[in-house]
C-alpha cells in the first residue's frame, strides 16, 4: 500500500519527521502520518496502522479538537510504552505523565494542542468532507510542519528514554 514515492523517502531520508511529512504530502491525514512514520520500527502492520489512526485526522474526524499530529504522537506512545494491566495504577500513572509531558512539549512550541487554535479557525466542528490537497491548501496550513514537529518530539522522547534505561 505504500507508494513508490514513500519508499524512496524511506531509502533516502532517515528521520521520522521527514517520513511523517512525506506521508502527509502523499495525502494521509495528520494522525496517520505521524503514526505511520513509526509503525515499521515497532512491527505494526502498515494497513492496520492506517486504519487505527484514520479517525483522528483534523482534530478527530474534522471536529477540530486535539490536533491529529498530537493524537498520532500519543498512539506511538501507546505502541511503545503503553500499559496492559488495567489494575496497574503505577504504570497507568507513568503513562499519563508521559502523555502530558509530550502534550506540553508540543504546546510549548505551538501555543496549543487544539487543531482549530493551531489553524486559526472559529470554534466548532468542520463539515466532514476534507479539503482537497492543493498547492493553496499547503500554503495556508501549517500541518506539514506540525506533523514533522510531532514526530521529532516523539523521536527525542524515545532517544532520551533509552539513555535513562
Amino acid at each position: 500500500m505504500k507508494t513508490e514515492k514513500i519508499e524512496q523517502v524511506m531509502e533516502k531520508e532517515k528521520t521520522h519527521s521527514e517520513l511523517a511529512m512525506a506521508y502527509f504530502k502523499e495525502g494521509y491525514n495528520c494522525s496517520q502520518s505521524v503514526f505511520l512514520a513509526f509503525c515499521d520500527d515497532y512491527d505494526m502492520d502498515f494497513e492496520t496502522a492506517l486504519k487505527i489512526s484514520s479517525s483522528f485526522g483534523a482534530g478527530m474526524g474534522r471536529l477540530r479538537e486535539v490536533c491529529g499530529a498530537v493524537s498520532g504522537m500519543f498512539m506511538v506512545t501507546g505502541l511503545v510504552y503503553g500499559y496492559i494491566d488495567p489494575k496497574d495504577h503505577k504504570k497507568k500513572t507513568e503513562h499519563y505523565e508521559r502523555i502530558q509531558y509530550l502534550a506540553k512539549e508540543f504546546e510549548d512550541k505551538n501555543r496549543s494542542i487544539i487543531c482549530r487554535e493551531l489553524l486559526g479557525l472559529n470554534a466548532g466542528k468542520d463539515k466532514p468532507e476534507p479539503e482537497l490537497r492543493t498547492a493553496e491548501y499547503y500554503k495556508k496550513r501549517p500541518c506539514v510542519e506540525l506533523v514533522g514537529m510531532a514526530a521529532d518530539i516523539m523521536d527525542q522522547y524515545i532517544k532520551n528514554s533509552q539513555k535513562d534505561e
